[in-house]
């Protein structure tokens, strides 16, 4: 249910969700925003739309009040940080490999074809 409202949202709001994963408490995600991107307003978008879509079909709260960004700097490999991000549910015990867990993926790129 969340996966079509990032990728509505990210369009909406000039990002590229280079990789997402949404693990049963957190959500990692790696973005790339274009010239017209505004971090703060699609984090509140998206979290107002997850929340209500989230809220509507299992009447609970989804979002803390707020998010931790990092900007990646020079020597972070984009490559590195996107299979960090995606090899979450792995560390956690949730899958064996990365790409069988569904709550994760990218709109920019294939993850099945990742090698590690």
């Amino acid at each position: 249910m969340l996966i079509p409202i990032l990728l509505e949202t990210s369009r909406k709001h000039d990002f590229a969700i280079y990789v997402y994963c949404f693990m049963p408490d957190h959500l990692h995600m790696l973005a790339i925003g274009g010239d017209n991107a505004d971090l703060p307003r699609f984090m509140k978008s998206f979290k107002q739309e997850g929340s209500y879509a989230f809220r509507n079909s299992r009447a609970m709260t989804l979002w803390q009040r707020s998010y931790y960004d990092h900007v990646l700097r020079k020597d972070e490999a984009l490559a590195d940080v996107a299979l960090y991000i995606l090899s979450n549910p792995v560390r956690a015990g949730l899958a064996k490999d990365f790409r069988e867990y569904e709550f994760s993926g990218s709109f920019v790129i294939d993850i099945k074809e990742i090698v590690i």
